[in-house]
């Protein structure tokens, strides 16, 4: 069994390698200008443009169709055809699509800034693309569990395409590391909320390599993740993802998940063993009595704290509400022009020579620095309360325990992969007696 899987990863990994080499040939090809530069010199270098260009309105409704199209067949192949190869040429065709061809833009991922900004800007105006990239694999998530994770989202695939030999992390360090995405969601709320700055697209660490090329740093970034990933799977989906957080949230309450086993369970144990993701819940036992009910004091005592969590959590963030504002341009600007008046002179910085050519006075830039930092106090807050929130909960979980038989899927990290279901030695169609779940 292990042969036949080494042969189908080795022919897997040519074919990615061909995929990976033509579509490189063909984004060098892309960068052609439509029309020739002119001939003569006026010693101006064009940039080259960090972005992809925007795309019609109809060609954006064929990338949701697209979307919509590799969700729908990942659910089909989860839960009626159990088909790990299914959801493995699904992925390489995202990762080329999505990833490659659509340079990674525009992502459900990133799609989280436009969301909050919408929300809290009335004068900025969200499409109805982004509206259902950021809604669709949510809404799937709820029915079907992440299947956008498995098949759609090219951040995800591309380190799980690598993964060669993963290590599993102790539980501590994974509870602890996965603190850090929801941290990562309310900054990444928090910036694009006040119009300071789009902090997910910024370090997208894998958009070096989708548009072949971005600042060095970057590139580097993005090759440091796919080395981790050869041994820590998917690092940046499990310890980093803002969206991730959602598709949880959401995945938690499907009714049609991933399963292990078609039938029952026969407790091998193989399907935790092939979980790169730790993922895996093992079956519990009956808790006596008096573990019980120091169990309910303890969840007592942490539900009773919450509000503790909130408080503190709001005012450790509202402290640093005047580091955090300085993301936004004015309110830089105005603390720099302050500090160092003289700067005023230095005709080589763009922005302090655009302020003094449009006019504005010095004072109403401070009265608008000020407004800005207000807002962030606010929101500072809020994120604050948010995060010790989720602190409490996290904390309540701990003694939280739910009755379990067999081996599943935890509904909430589960990438629904279907490396599982391809372990499992169980058929649809087997039943097993108690002379054959011994012998296995």
């Amino acid at each position: 069994m292990k042969n036949n899987l080494r042969k189908y990863y080795q022919k897997s990994s040519r074919i990615i390698l061909l995929l990976m080499l033509t579509l490189f040939t063909l984004s060098l090809s892309a960068q052609q200008q439509r029309f020739p530069k002119p001939e003569f010199e006026t010693g101006y270098t064009q940039p080259s443009p960090s972005t992809p260009e925007p795309r019609a309105t109809a060609w954006e409704y064929v990338d949701i169709a697209i979307l919509l199209l590799v969700m729908s067949l990942a659910a089909w192949f989860i839960l009626r055809k159990r088909s790990r190869k299914g959801i493995l040429w699904l992925s390489i065709f995202s990762l080329v699509y999505f990833g490659f061809v659509r340079e990674g833009c525009v992502c459900s991922v990133g799609s989280i800034q436009n969301m909050a900004l919408t929300l809290f800007e009335p004068a900025y105006a969200i499409s109805l693309p982004i509206i259902l990239f950021f809604a669709l694999p949510l809404l799937f998530s709820l029915f079907f569990g992440r299947v956008f994770c498995a098949s759609a989202c090219p951040l995800g695939v591309i380190q799980d395409l690598v993964i060669i030999k993963p290590i599993t992390l102790p539980n501590w360090l994974n509870k602890t590391l996965g603190f850090i995405p929801y941290i990562y969601l309310g900054l990444a709320v928090l910036f694009a909320a006040t119009g300071s700055d789009f902090i997910i697209c910024r370090y997208d660490p894998f958009i070096g390599i989708f548009r072949m090329g971005a600042e060095f740093s970057m590139i580097i970034l993005g090759i440091a993740f796919l080395l981790m990933s050869l041994f820590v799977a998917r690092p940046y989906c499990r310890f980093l993802c803002p969206y991730g957080v959602l598709l949880g949230w959401t995945s938690k309450f499907s009714k049609h998940h991933l399963s292990i086993t078609p039938n029952e369970c026969i407790s091998c144990k193989l399907c935790e063993h092939s979980c790169p993701f730790n993922v895996i819940d093992e079956p519990t036992e009956e808790l006596k009595p008096e573990e019980k009910i120091q169990n309910k004091k303890r969840f007592t005592l942490y539900a009773l704290l919450i509000p503790v969590w909130i408080f503190v959590g709001g005012y450790a963030m509202s402290l640093a509400h005047p580091f955090l504002s300085k993301a936004h341009p004015d309110v830089y600007l105005a603390e720099l022009l302050i500090e160092h008046p003289e700067l005023k002179n230095d005709t080589e910085n763009l922005d302090i020579q655009t302020f003094l050519s449009s006019g504005k006075p010095m004072h109403q830039l401070v009265e608008e620095a000020k407004l800005i930092r207000s807002k962030y106090n606010t929101a500072s807050w809020i994120l604050g309360g948010f995060l010790g929130l989720v602190i409490g909960i996290m904390l309540m979980n701990q003694f939280v325990t739910r009755r379990r038989k067999d081996y599943t899927p935890n509904k909430i990290d589960c990438y629904s992969c279907g490396r599982c279901m391809n372990y499992c030695p169980v058929k649809a169609t087997s039943k097993l007696s108690k002379e054959d779940k011994q012998s296995v």
